[in-house]
């Protein structure tokens, strides 16, 4: 549980995927990135969100902070040891809920290993903040888009 201005949040490690939560998810998703990703054109960001259902339905494990009000306010995507994904609403980030996910993530799950784009430094410096480390770098992303990733690796540190 974490606590933000007196509200608590809370995790759930998400099995059934309906719709309704997927529909919430791909919003909370396209907040988050418009607030943290101006770098991304409009037209790919589209794209981009278009490929979410699917990724939200077979990633084998989600995780998503509610509030009290049982909203989704932040979640995280992993396979194995490969953090894919964590996006928090933009009212909630520097709370603290991106820490709770990602300690979960590391022991709950066992992360080791993520990326995150270049152009988004507060991400950098956040799992900097956290203990990962980079260790590879790409002009382009997953998708191939030109949007440059940094590999990160979990070296211990603070968590």
């Amino acid at each position: 549980m974490a606590h933000t201005n007196n509200e608590t949040i809370t995790l759930h490690a998400i099995v059934e995927r309906t719709d309704e939560l997927i529909d919430t998810l791909t919003e909370l998703w396209e907040a988050s990135v418009r607030a943290t990703h101006d770098f991304v054109p409009e037209e790919i960001l589209f794209e981009m969100r278009e490929c979410l259902p699917n990724t939200f339905t077979y990633i084998h494990h989600l995780i998503v902070a509610k509030n009290e009000e049982n909203i989704p306010v932040a979640f995280l995507g992993a396979e194995d040891e490969f953090l894919e994904m964590l996006f928090v609403r933009p009212e909630y980030i520097g709370k603290g809920i991106g820490r709770k996910l990602m300690e979960y993530a590391i022991d709950n799950l066992g992360i080791e290993i993520l990326t995150v784009n270049e152009q988004n430094p507060n991400a950098v410096g956040f799992y900097e903040h956290l203990g990962f480390k980079a260790f590879r770098r790409t002009e382009r992303d997953g998708e191939g888009y030109p949007f440059p990733l940094i590999y990160m690796r979990y070296s211990g540190g603070i968590l």
